[in-house]
């Protein structure tokens, strides 16, 4: 069975092992090596975070990927970032992404999602579209670890846009 749950101390290692693998390093922003110090420093600062809600989604009881929902102050509206194993079967991000947005727009009765990708990668602008997002603008952002700028595709999803192609 799939299902999507708050992340915990356990899955430290694994997200760890998954963030740091090539596919996935290749497509965020930030493209270093994360040390398992700076990993420990990020997790301590999102637990006392109540404004960022990260996820662990599940296939048959075994962790597949990882989504986070940073919640945008005084609005019903969230940003959100994700990665799949990189030695999860095809098809898994697109089943993460729907559990993900399910709880989003039903549990926490999100109105709008925000999402990004850098301009390069066409897999993560095809998954967007898959689920429904549309296109808001591009820009440019620099690294703070490689002090590149970067372009940056800016999409977003309504809660009533996602729950009406669910019920067609």
């Amino acid at each position: 069975m799939d299902k999507i749950r708050h992340l915990e101390d356990k899955d430290l290692n694994i997200i760890l092992e998954w963030r740091n693998h090539p596919s996935i390093r290749k497509s965020m922003l930030s493209q270093h090596v994360i040390t398992m110090s700076e990993h420990l420093d990020w997790y301590k600062s999102i637990s006392s975070n109540k404004n960022f809600i990260p996820m662990i989604y599940e296939e048959e009881n075994l962790s597949v990927g990882y989504v986070s929902f940073s919640l945008i102050c005084n609005t019903h509206s969230a940003d959100w970032g994700f990665y799949s194993s990189p030695f999860s079967p095809k098809g898994t991000g697109i089943r993460m992404g729907v559990a993900a947005l399910d709880f989003a727009f039903k549990e926490l009765n999100l109105e709008e999602i925000y999402g990004q990708t850098l301009i390069s990668n066409k897999i993560s602008q095809n998954f967007h579209s898959k689920l429904g997002f549309k296109k808001e603008n591009l820009s440019t952002r620099q690294s703070k670890y490689d002090l590149k700028y970067h372009e940056i595709i800016c999409y977003s999803l309504k809660q009533a846009d996602w729950l009406n192609n669910e019920k067609s």
